[in-house]
């Protein structure tokens, strides 16, 4: 059955999220099947960009036409950028240049992870709904998606009911990947705890700098998306601001990995080297992406309506909010705050001493200073100012980055 505009770009913007997701997981956990999944993914997003860009010639009948539809295919390429960009990270595990070994529990260690788990024969979620299982309850991990076969469902219900031979993306803590792998009926991975302490040597500030570019690719990635759906141009200028924090991120991981080629004296070490640039230069031409996808929010064109159909349909509004000290937020994880509950909000993003989380998890604790940009109705964007001891007025728009930047 052919899709509609709305289904594939909304398709695509899943589908993208996901390529992100499973790439950075494929090298940081040294997973072959997971880059495998991305380049399954990459595949069906050709095919999806193909029909998209078909389907817009056929209906451009005259220059007004054109003119709408030209943000729809400006949108298209933004996806397919981020879609190329997260197979080249894929390709890195592929190619076997994967990061070095003594430093990989520490990348898995540096944010919560990306699992695919597959279920096998006899596993107990057989038959089990999401709700029945809860996932998150007993193993602190969430399936951002299942593959069926050859259909990928996003964000799948909690009533949706698991089948031998479904494929699980999961994320939360890397202790509680094994705890899924067991209840499906795998074998455990035997992830362990990185150890602490010693000398930080130029290979282990490259890292950071690495781990700290995916995160904020990743962010800019899901506020710009945000930007789009609400014509918000304070939400683009916090993307313009992450796409330049990216490129400096880059030039300092390039100095730090120059820096590290010095001490090795082994040719084939060098591998570990060009694939922490490769990822590096696939990071920042995610957030390159993401920032012209924003121009569709700051154009004064009116955004087509099947963009908005497509990425959302909902009257909430986009604000921020920052915990002061003394607020009865500090200490305390997103699942305690029940922030849905309590005020309607949702946290796409966390803004920490200047670098960016995108989507974080429940699990985490709020720190004084901790700036959370969310989606929610305008009753509850108060309520949440006024528990995060934030004294800004409502009617304060999301400030750019590049305002606060000249303080």
């Amino acid at each position: 059955m052919r899709r509609t505009v709305k289904e594939l770009l909304t398709a695509g913007k899943d589908a993208t999220e996901l390529m992100l997701d499973l790439a950075f997981a494929s090298v940081f956990l040294d997973e072959e099947k997971l880059a495998r999944e991305v380049l399954r993914l990459e595949d069906l997003m050709g095919e999806a960009v193909r029909e998209l860009r078909i389907m817009c010639m056929l209906a451009s009948r005259s220059p007004e036409d054109a003119q709408q539809l030209a943000g729809v295919l400006a949108l298209v390429n933004s996806m397919e950028a981020i879609a190329d960009a997260a197979e080249d990270v894929a390709r890195v595990q592929l190619r076997n240049l994967g990061v070095p070994a003594a430093l990989r529990d520490d990348l898995r260690y540096a944010d919560e992870v990306t699992a695919r788990v597959k279920i096998r024969k006899g596993s107990e979620m057989i038959g089990a709904s999401l709700r029945d299982l809860a996932l998150p309850a007993r193993t602190g991990m969430w399936v951002i998606a299942i593959r069926r076969e050859v259909e990928y469902e996003h964000g799948p219900h909690a009533d949706m009911r698991l089948l031998k031979g479904d494929v699980l993306f999961m994320e939360g803590p890397a202790e509680g990947v094994d705890l899924v792998r067991e209840l499906a009926g795998g074998n455990p991975l035997g992830l362990h705890q990185p150890a602490s302490g010693g000398r930080l040597t130029d290979l282990d500030r490259a890292v950071d700098i690495l781990v700290e570019m995916k995160n904020a690719a990743e962010a800019a990635v899901g506020l710009a998306y945000s930007a789009v759906l609400f014509d918000d141009t304070g939400l683009a200028s916090e993307v313009s601001g992450i796409e330049d924090r990216c490129d400096a991120l880059y030039h300092e991981l390039q100095h730090w990995v120059l820096r590290a080629a010095r001490e090795l004296t082994d040719d084939d070490e060098l591998d570990d080297l060009r694939a922490l640039l490769q990822i590096g230069l696939s990071s920042e031409a995610i957030a390159d992406a993401a920032q012209e996808m924003t121009r569709l929010a700051e154009s004064p064109d009116e955004t087509h309506p099947v963009i908005r159909a497509a990425l959302s349909d909902t009257e909430e509004r986009v604000n921020d909010a920052v915990v002061h000290e003394g607020s009865p937020m500090v200490g305390r994880t997103l699942r305690d705050l029940k922030l849905r509950t309590a005020t309607g909000a949702d946290v796409l993003a966390l803004q920490r001493q200047g670098r960016w989380i995108n989507k974080p998890r429940s699990s985490r604790a709020l720190e004084t200073g901790d700036r959370l940009v969310v989606l929610g109705p305008e009753e509850g964007l108060a309520q949440l100012r006024g528990w995060a001891g934030d004294p800004r007025p409502l009617d304060e728009d999301l400030e750019p980055a590049s305002h606060r930047s000249r303080r």
